[in-house]
Formats: structure tokens, sequence, C-alpha cells
């Protein structure tokens, strides 16, 4: 990590930061336009071929070498450069291409952002890897996924859950042709299973993935044949990539019981870029401590219950809050949905819940709390609810969770 960056690549949206940049950052030999120059002496990346003998020479590379910095996603806590090799890349493609089956004939929708490992790592590197193609967008538009499927040979769709509720959500979802898609990975955070039951009534293979950062970030793979008979699970590990679940103690759990996932195999980071501490936290004999929550069925199906720092506890007993947004999320009148945990000073901490409504759906806490009753169990109902016109994203498109608590930390007061 000595090495200091030659190149630089911009497009028009950072040319201000470009021209601020580019006095400070005197070490920078290649100023490389997409679009419009930052000033006269830069290069035009369409004429590339014209000045590739003034490039510098191809360094030698090796399995460990820091490839980028892809920092994580922040949701609850500070985000952190997690030094991703070549190694790790060639890996997670290479597990990604077999034992997800994907061949040259594949093409993906890329509308996560590239600064995000599922938006660089899920699809795009693999298919770079077997051949295949990925249809590059700017952002995430309702509109332009719905052309795209029309128009374009898409195959494959990646995208986190608040994509499908926009999706189901808009007014083409109705007639929208998926015929040719060969399956659709929603990841980034768990996905209710509503947003499954309404793609697999449209005959679409609709799975949920895991990954993270630090790990590939591809680590398990569902077969088609089990989507649907273990609804919400990733499936097993993939090829050379082992998997333990463990308690507060260390020890690995029994089947069905939760604790930490932990991953090891070559797809694995080795550090965070300056931060030795975290990294001595994150990775211990090997092994890389997720922060997720896991079970693993008796047959050997595994299934994330959340991220340990969501977790809360409520006069004793764990609450987890994908299953009560899961349970919010099959109301009729929610759009989307985020459970916190706050303190409470005779609880400990309890939940409480906040919801966007479906336009022109009107219901009332009450009427939601209510249904909640129905179908959970007294201690995990939330003891307040809050209506918001939009929930809080990251710029990978997830609920921003850290604002949620920002926001409504001093909400609830004892009542």
């Amino acid at each position: 990590l000595e090495d200091v960056p030659v190149a630089l690549f911009y497009d028009n949206a950072m040319l201000p930061v470009v021209r601020e940049l580019q006095s400070a950052l005197a070490g920078i030999q290649f100023w490389v336009a997409l679009d419009e120059k930052a000033r006269p002496d830069d290069l035009f990346f369409s004429a590339r071929e014209e000045y590739s003998k003034e490039a510098p020479s191809r360094p030698e590379l090796h399995f460990n070498d820091p490839w980028f910095f892809c920092y994580t996603g922040g949701t609850t806590g500070l985000p952190k450069a997690a030094v991703i090799s070549h190694g790790n890349v060639l890996t997670n493609a290479a597990n990604t291409i077999v034992s997800w089956g994907l061949d040259h004939d594949d093409v993906a929708i890329l509308n996560a952002p590239l600064f995000h490992a599922g938006g660089l790592n899920v699809f795009t590197l693999p298919l770079v890897y077997v051949g295949g193609a990925s249809i590059v967008c700017k952002t995430f538009d309702v509109d332009e996924v719905y052309d795209l499927m029309v128009d374009e040979p898409v195959t494959l769709f990646f995208g986190v859950p608040t994509m499908f509720v926009m999706m189901q959500e808009h007014k083409r979802w109705e007639r929208a042709d998926f015929s040719q898609i060969k399956f659709v990975i929603s990841g980034g955070a768990p996905c209710p299973l509503p947003i499954f039951e309404k793609f697999w009534a449209k005959d679409v293979e609709f799975k949920t993935g895991y990954g993270l950062t630090e790990a590939g970030p591809n680590t398990f793979w569902l077969p088609a044949a089990f989507v649907r008979e273990k609804p919400g699970s990733v499936g097993k590990p993939l090829m050379h990539i082992e998997v333990r679940v463990i308690d507060e103690a260390g020890k690995d759990v029994e089947a069905e019981e939760v604790g930490e996932l932990l991953i090891r195999g070559s797809h694995v980071i080795q550090e965070y870029w300056n931060r030795p501490k975290d990294t001595a936290a994150a990775l211990q004999d090997g092994w890389l401590h997720t922060g997720d929550l896991a079970r693993c069925d008796e047959d050997g199906f595994y299934f994330i219950v959340g991220r340990r720092k969501e977790m809360f506890i409520s006069g004793g007993e764990n609450i987890y809050p994908a299953e009560i947004e899961s349970v919010l999320h099959a109301h009729e009148d929610i759009a989307e949905a985020a459970v916190l945990g706050i303190p409470h000073p005779k609880w400990g901490e309890v939940g409480i819940a906040v919801v966007r409504i479906h336009e022109g759906h009107s219901p009332t806490a009450a009427s939601i709390l209510a249904d909640c009753r129905e179908k959970l169990a007294r201690y995990k109902i939330p003891r307040q609810l809050f209506f918001m016109e939009e929930l809080p994203k990251t710029g990978a498109g997830k609920l921003d969770k850290k604002q949620l608590e920002l926001i409504f930390k001093d909400t609830f007061l004892g009542k």
C-alpha cells in the first residue's frame, strides 16, 4: 500500500471536484476524462488507443496485492475501507460463475453503485470473467429497469429490497414480463417475505443472497429447487468457503439456534486500510466475524436473521427487527418499514416502528399495531409506530437505520 495512484478517471458530474483536486494531487500522472476535460492537457478516454504508449507499464501482480478499497455500508457504524485484493476478486468470480451457473450468454442490469461491493462484485466482474455482459446504469430508475427488460436480453438482476419495493409499487408491475429472467437476487439487507411472494406469483425465481464487503461478497447459493421450499434462506456455502455460527462464548451453536456468522476463505479480505484495531477485531484466527446473526436448519441451509448491532433485548428477550419488518411489509397499507430498539427505563429496550404508507392509503397506527398482535409474540410488538413520507437511504439504496436512530432516539419517553 506504499504506491500512489498514477491515473484518475472522471466524468462531467465530477468536474468541479476534479478542478479542485488537481492542484493538490501532483502525483497523478494521467487525468482521464470520460466526457468533458477539466483542463486542456487532460486525456480523453475515448482516444485511449492514441496515448497507450504513454501509459505506465503493467505492474507485476500477486494474489494478495490490493486491487481496490471498498468502503463498508455504514448503516450501523462508520464506514471502513476494506482492502480488496486481486485474489479476493478472482476467487469471488470463480466461485460465483461455477456455483451460480453463469455463462457467456448472461446479461445483468447494473444499477447498484460501483463503490458498493454488490454493484461491482455480485454479477459485474464474474460476468466480465466469463464473457457475459452488464448494462451499466447511472442510477436506479424503475422505468429504465422495465425498459431494459423489454429491449435487452437481460437474464439476471441484483438489487436491494428498497429497489424491489419501488418496482412492485410501479404502475408497470402488473404487466411486466419477466419470462427471460433466470433469477433475481436481493441482497444488502434482509428482504421481507411479501416481496418474494409477489415475484413468485409472476413465476420469477426470486431469492435472497448474502454477502458483505469484507467477503467477496458472494458466500452462499440457494438452488432453484429450494427457492420456495426454504423461503428466505441464502442456501449453502459456495466452493472453497467455510462458515460457522457461534454463540457469545465462541462455541458452535446447534441447528436452528441463532448466533454470529463467521466466514473463512480466499474471498475474505486481510485488512481494513489504516484500521489495525478494527482489522484485529474482525479477523480472528483466520475467521471473519461478520457481525451478522444467522441460523442453520437441520438440512444445512443458512438463514440470515439480522445484524447483531440491530438486535435489541427487551425484558431479557432477544428481538430481531427483520422478523417484525417482514410482518409490517405484509400489511396491505405499508410500502416500507424499519424497526429500531431504543432505551426504556423498565424493559431495557423496546421496539419502535417507522413506516412509509402506500400512496392513497390512510391506516392508523393503532390498526397496524393491532395487526401485529395477531402475528407476533407480545414482546415483539413495537411499542410505538411512526409515519414518514420517505425513509432515509444510504448511497447504496439501503435503509439508513443509523440516520433513523438519530431522528428517533429521543422520541420515546418511557410512557
